[in-house]
């Protein structure tokens, strides 16, 4: 179990020694969140939650009817379901899916994920280029990882731009679903 306070709100989260950062919440995680600034209005999706540290954070300040957490482990589905209970976050939707083969909502006007970044892209390449689809117009995408270069180029090939801040070591990506002649291609 780890219980962590992040800007003001406590949060106990169960974990397993299988799933992503198991014993403390992961400074690449805590990084993209310093990032994110969200409304009322905006409705989320954390992709590839994990135990769900990040739905449930932002659930607590948006409200759990707005936040969408998907994983494709059955282990992390699991504990994130116990994780929404134990922090009074219930209505927050889980899915368990690969990338967002079970996913159906297209509206979100933001999609969070740490995905995992190593020597094949297959999988965060599937994340923005499907994501880019799932958002609504101004929708912003935010990614954190440990790698630049391919992710930079990645983001720019699709959403047409892309912001990146370099936190604690930790590249966090930001790119924002825009209106205009290029994504109209897409």
């Amino acid at each position: 179990m780890i219980s962590t306070e992040i800007q003001g709100i406590k949060l106990n989260l169960h974990t397993l020694n299988s799933l992503f950062s198991p014993n403390n919440i992961d400074l690449g995680t805590l990084s993209m969140i310093s990032c994110v600034n969200v409304s009322k209005d905006d409705f989320i999706l954390d992709l590839g939650c994990g135990y769900g540290i990040v739905g449930i954070y932002f659930a607590k300040i948006i409200g759990d009817k707005n936040v969408v957490m998907s994983d494709i482990d059955p282990k992390a589905i699991e504990i994130s379901k116990k994780n929404i209970i134990e922090n009074g976050v219930p209505n927050i939707k889980i899915i368990e899916s690969d990338e967002f083969s079970n996913i159906d909502d297209t509206n979100f006007t933001m999609i969070l994920s740490n995905p995992p970044y190593h020597s094949d892209f297959k999988l965060p390449k599937h994340f923005i280029e499907k994501g880019f689809n799932r958002l609504k117009i101004n929708g912003r995408m935010y990614m954190v990882t440990k790698r630049k270069d391919w992710y930079k180029n990645k983001f720019i090939s699709i959403f047409g731009g892309v912001t990146i801040k370099e936190i604690n070591g930790y590249y966090i990506f930001i790119a924002e679903k825009r209106k205009n002649e290029y994504n109209k291609t897409r």
